[in-house]
This record gives C-alpha cells, structure tokens and sequence, in this order.
C-alpha cells in the first residue's frame, strides 16, 4: 500500500532525527555536568542524565539549609494533621513540592538500591518491617537526599563503606 508506505518512510525518518537531537541533548548534559563536576555522579546508580535532574531541580544547594527544607521543596515529608488535640494521625508524603525532582529521586532511589549495598541493605530492612515496597523506596529516596545534601555540601566523592 502505498500510503502506508509513505507514512512508514517518514515515521522512520522522523525517528531518526529525533534520535540525533536526544544524542546533542545528552552531549550537553555531558558538558554541563563535566564544568559542574558534582560529587552526585560518584553514587554508584547515579548516572551523567539523572544528576543532571536533581541538580537542575534543586538548583543552588546553598539555598537549603538542611536536606529537610530539600525534602519538604521535593514533597518527601510527611504531612502533618493536627485538630484540637490530635496530632499528625496521617504521616502520608505531601507531594506539594516539585513533582521533577520527587520523580528523580524515586527514580534514583531505585537504581541506588540496585547498584549500592549500603542502600540495598537498608531497602531490605525496610521491607522486613513490614512496609510496601514504595514505602521503603520514599525511606530510602529521605536518606539519599541526606547522603547527596552531604556530598554537595562538601564537595567530596562518594566512597563505598569497605
């Protein structure tokens, strides 16, 4: 069919063009995160494209204070609910702050746990405890925020615990 043809020759074509746009895209990232040279990359699970995220969400880490005021801009904290004597009965996560930022590092998270043991161990003790499995993901994704608000925060690489 020669119609089908036609639109199969300029789909594959407009594939190909977006594939060279995506390649000068990320060689952009790749120079953008080299000048940068953030101690995020050295977290084993944390590649050149999703830094790039964080750091793009976050922006200045000298506006935070404590990776606290990072979680609270991402929408990591738990909410709190208080009337009359009751106090915080629904600890569930906010999700007012940045929606990027709370994708890249549920993101992050994941292949941290995958790649990291000290992350993988602490997933899997979450899960012993009985908590679902993104429940444990959103406790591991408050510690790596602490964990990069620290590397950021010093300027140093990322080190395997021997």
């Amino acid at each position: 069919m020669p119609a089908k043809a036609l639109e199969l020759k300029h789909t594959i074509k407009l594939i190909r063009k977006f594939d060279v746009e995506i390649a000068e895209i990320e060689e952009a990232i790749k120079t953008i995160m080299d000048r940068i040279n953030s101690p995020i990359t050295s977290i084993p699970g944390i590649g050149l494209n999703m830094a790039a995220m964080i750091i793009a969400e976050v922006g200045d880490f000298n506006n935070f204070d404590s990776p606290d005021k990072i979680l609270a801009f991402s929408g990591l904290s738990p909410s709190t609910y208080q009337s009359g004597q009751l106090n915080n009965c629904y600890a569930h996560m906010e999700k007012r702050g940045s929606r990027y930022l709370r994708y890249a590092l549920f993101n992050a998270t994941k292949f941290v746990c995958n790649w990291c043991p000290t992350f993988a161990d602490y997933l899997a003790k979450k899960r012993s405890e009985g908590k679902h499995y993104n429940v444990a993901i959103s406790h591991a994704a408050k510690k790596l925020v602490r964990l990069i608000f620290a590397l950021q925060k010093s300027g140093q690489p990322y080190l395997l615990p021997a």
